[in-house]
């Protein structure tokens, strides 16, 4: 999932922001911070969240496990900590080739339009 090209330029976003990238309930990424330590936004006036660029790759990991591999929690974060590398790399590995599946299949459209 690509961030938003206009917002690249942002050091910070807010959860609302977040929210909107992943299609997720703020209140599941609240949740997710207290499950995986490694999801640390700073906190402004306010309590207001405050997400970096590192907090987001973190949310895309843990979306990944979770929502898309449909692992447990506790599978997550155990994965997650005794081998970051392998589960991102993993991830990227899956988005590319759901990418190449899609082009796949518009290709294959175009075909069967031709016939």
């Amino acid at each position: 999932m690509a961030l938003n090209t206009n917002k690249d330029l942002k050091q910070y976003y807010s959860i609302a922001e977040v929210s909107e990238m992943f299609k997720l309930p703020a209140s599941l990424l609240r949740y997710w911070e207290k499950e995986f330590p490694t999801i640390r936004p700073k906190k402004g006036g306010n309590n207001v969240r405050m997400y970096t660029k590192e907090d987001i790759e973190e949310i895309r990991l843990v979306n990944d496990l979770v929502k898309v591999r449909n692992m447990k929690l506790a599978s997550a974060r155990e994965l997650i900590q005794r081998n970051r590398s392998g589960a991102k790399s993993s991830g990227d590995l899956l988005a590319r080739l759901t990418s190449v599946r899609n082009d796949l299949v518009a290709i294959r459209k175009e075909l069967e339009a031709l016939v």
